[in-house]
């Protein structure tokens, strides 16, 4: 009896797992996910697609977290924007919030070893951006992103978090607390990686973007000298979000 087929969410996740989303968005334009799948298992000379089990692999994944697709209704449709480089899902924490989260965010990020008038300055903007009613964006680096949050959660507002790696553990990794206390308070993380994924160049910079295209907006508190605030802005001009710079 031969298999059934691959469940769209699964084989998302397996392509997912192995390759960048314009790797196949060409084949996606005229096949299925699983459809897709199974062409690149047949070319695949190295074994290792052959050693991967879809559908396992995405169950004891979701265990940790569920991995949204573009067929959800929770979907962010802002990732619209990123044409090929569209996601293939999303790995996330606090599902349910993302429509409200993304329907007005702002990025807030900076230097990682900020100064103390940074934070300050990031506590005042972070604030303010919760106050007047919209979803504060960051990752949880050391420095201004991860004072954003805090600053936001000490207003009772959510906030949205993405991470350049796993969601089983935090980046960086001392930032479990926080990690856990965002969806904890009504907000969400977000990951284009599997739990168990570990951060890298590569992933830094496809999470930069991923921040930049959920955001409306991207502010920058003395990011000078940090490249991933750089790669986040130079991700918001790409897709023409409004990019602003606070004053010192």
């Amino acid at each position: 009896m031969p298999e059934p087929a691959l469940p769209e969410r699964a084989a998302r996740a397996a392509l997912a797992a192995h390759f960048a989303p314009d790797q196949v968005a060409a084949d996606l334009a005229d096949y299925s996910p699983a459809e897709v799948w199974q062409r690149r298992l047949r070319r695949d000379n190295s074994g290792r697609l052959a050693q991967y089990k879809p559908r396992e692999e995405l169950d004891n994944a979701t265990l940790t977290c569920p991995f949204v697709i573009h067929s959800d209704e929770v979907w962010p449709t802002a990732l619209a924007d990123l044409g090929p480089h569209c996601p293939l899902g999303l790995w996330v924490r606090g599902d349910d919030q993302l429509p409200q989260l993304t329907a007005c965010s702002v990025a807030v990020t900076g230097n990682r070893n900020a100064t103390e008038q940074a934070i300050t300055r990031t506590h005042a903007f972070a604030a303010a951006i919760a106050e007047a009613g919209h979803t504060v964006t960051a990752t949880l680096a050391y420095g201004v992103d991860s004072a954003a949050h805090r600053a936001v959660a000490q207003a009772g507002r959510a906030t949205l978090a993405v991470l350049p790696r796993g969601l089983d553990r935090a980046h960086p990794h001392d930032h479990a607390q926080l990690l856990s206390s965002i969806p904890a308070d009504g907000g969400a993380v977000v990951s284009l990686y599997r739990p168990g994924t570990a951060a890298s160049g590569a992933t830094l910079q496809a999470s930069a973007r991923l921040l930049a295209a959920l955001a409306r907006a991207v502010i920058l508190i003395e990011a000078l000298d940090h490249a991933e605030a750089t790669r986040i802005a130079e991700s918001a001009l790409a897709l023409k979000r409004p990019l602003l710079a606070a004053p010192p």
